[in-house]
């Protein structure tokens, strides 16, 4: 499978598949595909307990119950594209001896040998406070997995013990090697007046880890200020994204 991603903020995947190969993707995630792409909704899964089992923990990861499978037609390559719903990046990971974990939604599209699975965080703080939840989505067996998410992204490789701390909310994913938690910031008044919340998340090696430069709920935030400070009537520009984003235009 060969790929190639385009764009800056509004990025799309464009993949090329031969014939006997097939790519897996979130429903509503294509774009687009050439005319000898097929295309069939399918529940992932060997047996019918499996395939029920995955669709109800791809629905806890907040994915839908279906994933759409892309196969050629012909002996000819054929194209699909896939995109996000919201500005952001799109990062392919290979899986192949390095499972990786993803913050929820982060699943776009994957090669038929990646398992998609779900991990619970093992510890009630990180759960609570650590901007993720308790339900990760995990990436793990062979090939090629893209996730999106908001804004930029910057990638460490951290060494074994070395630790980073994070604001909540923008750790878009990182290798099972990785230990994640999360600590109170420090005194009161930084914790108050700081303006970064009462909690910081720690990451600590070895392994990848990739942050976000805006996560989802930021941007509803400082769309909803703006819509709030141009007041009421019909939105357009900033205000008519967060309408969009919000679900109140019609």
């Amino acid at each position: 499978m060969d790929y190639k991603i385009e764009g800056d903020n509004l990025q799309i995947v464009r993949v090329t598949l031969k014939p006997g190969e097939e790519i897996y993707a979130e429903a509503g995630k294509m774009v687009y595909k050439t005319n000898n792409v097929n295309m069939d909704t399918q529940m992932k899964g060997n047996s019918l307990g499996d395939k029920l089992w995955g669709a109800v923990k791809r629905k806890i990861a907040g994915e839908s119950l279906f994933t759409t499978h892309f196969t050629i037609k012909d002996n000819n390559s054929g194209e699909v594209g896939f995109a996000g719903d919201f500005p952001g990046r799109i990062q392919p990971i290979d899986v192949t001896g390095k499972p990786f974990l993803a913050q929820k939604d982060a699943f776009l599209a994957a090669e038929m040998g990646v398992e998609f699975n779900i991990a619970f965080q093992k510890k009630i703080g990180a759960g609570l406070f650590g901007g993720e939840g308790f339900i990760l989505e995990k990436f793990s067996g062979s090939g090629i997995v893209f996730i999106h998410a908001g804004g930029d992204f910057i990638e460490f490789n951290l060494q074994a013990g070395e630790t980073l701390q994070i604001d909540t909310g923008s750790v878009v994913g990182f290798e099972d090697t990785v230990d994640y938690n999360i600590e109170f910031v420090g005194g009161i008044k930084t914790a108050i007046f700081g303006g970064e919340g009462l909690f910081l998340t720690t990451v600590k090696g070895p392994g990848k880890v990739i942050l976000q430069s805006m996560t989802l709920s930021k941007l509803r935030r400082e769309l909803g200020l703006y819509a709030s400070r141009t007041g009421g009537g019909k939105s357009t520009g900033l205000g008519a994204v967060f309408d969009i984003i919000s679900g109140s235009n019609d």
